[in-house]
């Protein structure tokens, strides 16, 4: 049987992810890779404080959002976001052009390009 969290609850576990996020120095980074993080396509820097959370949603904030010059080539697969030292806060994030944790307006991406981010959600499971 699935546990089940009431909001109250799902909202303190997404702040708790949040101030993670933003711990550190500076802001978070939002990582975008091919499958399995193989490589790193694409980072873009997150709003400090990243995000704000109701209903069991944590929503990151100042979206949509660019990394002016794509790190490599290929297809976006995969999304993580670290923190401003460097520590994975959050991996296996999904990633599309809609539906997906992490929405772009295209998942093909070249080196040197723009990707822009036209959104990004984590929904709370339970």
């Amino acid at each position: 049987m699935p546990v089940t969290y009431n909001t109250a609850t799902r909202n303190a576990r997404l702040t708790a992810v949040r101030d993670q996020i933003d711990a550190g120095a500076g802001a978070g980074v939002l990582q975008i890779g091919t499958t399995g993080m193989a490589t790193v396509l694409a980072e873009i820097t997150l709003a400090d404080p990243c995000a704000t959370i109701a209903s069991g949603v944590l929503t990151f904030s100042g979206f949509p959002r660019s990394d002016t010059s794509a790190n490599a080539s290929g297809t976006a697969a995969a999304a993580r976001i670290r923190d401003s030292n460097g520590v994975d806060v959050i991996t296996g994030l999904t990633v599309g052009t809609s539906g997906a944790d992490i929405n772009l307006d295209t998942t093909t991406i070249a080196a040197g390009q723009q990707v822009q981010i036209t959104s990004a959600t984590i929904t709370h499971a339970g």
